[in-house]
């Protein structure tokens, strides 16, 4: 027959170890949602990027129209503000030359989000993406900022061979 004591701190000991245990979980847990985030944010295009790329594949592929149509326009129905003929001063083949481009980055911005676009021979460009339709941007940065947010997106631009910069890009 045992001791009155010997079982004495051995409730200690199991509760310490599924403390431990918890412990563990609840970090493995965290590490895994943000690399998982991380890796979302790095190498998965969001909806605005996603727009954006297909934007740029209808003005590489010659489709104008395709284009304008994303613009949240048609030959039909164009926009009062910005006529086809205004669109392909700006987009056209003269303005931006079919060949290589990359969408860089896509960055939300109130109700929409700013995606900047290397268009290749043409130079940087930013789009506004707001409910589906693409247009140029209410102001050249978004005011809200987010330090954070702003070294990751240094770190995406890094790993494509590239450096953010700030301010209007033409």
């Amino acid at each position: 027959m045992g001791g009155y004591l010997d079982q004495y701190g051995a409730g200690d000991e199991r509760r310490a170890k599924r403390i431990k245990t918890a412990i563990f979980v609840l970090l493995a847990t965290v590490v895994v949602a943000l690399v998982g985030w991380l890796v979302d944010f790095l190498f998965i295009p969001n909806a605005a990027e996603r727009q954006a790329r297909a934007f740029m594949d209808a003005l590489a592929s010659g489709q104008d129209q395709q284009a304008y149509v994303l613009w949240g326009c048609t030959e039909a129905r164009p926009c009062p503000a910005y006529p086809y003929p205004e669109f392909l001063k700006d987009w056209g083949p003269d303005a931006v030359p079919p060949g290589a481009f990359q969408v860089l980055n896509g960055e939300s911005c109130g109700s929409g989000a700013i995606v900047d676009v290397d268009a290749g021979k043409a130079g940087d460009k930013r789009l506004w993406v707001e409910n589906g339709t693409l247009g140029f941007p209410p102001e050249s940065e978004c005011t809200q900022r987010n330090h954070v947010y702003d070294f990751f997106r240094n770190l995406k631009y890094r790993l494509h061979g590239r450096t953010y910069r700030q301010g209007p890009q033409s």
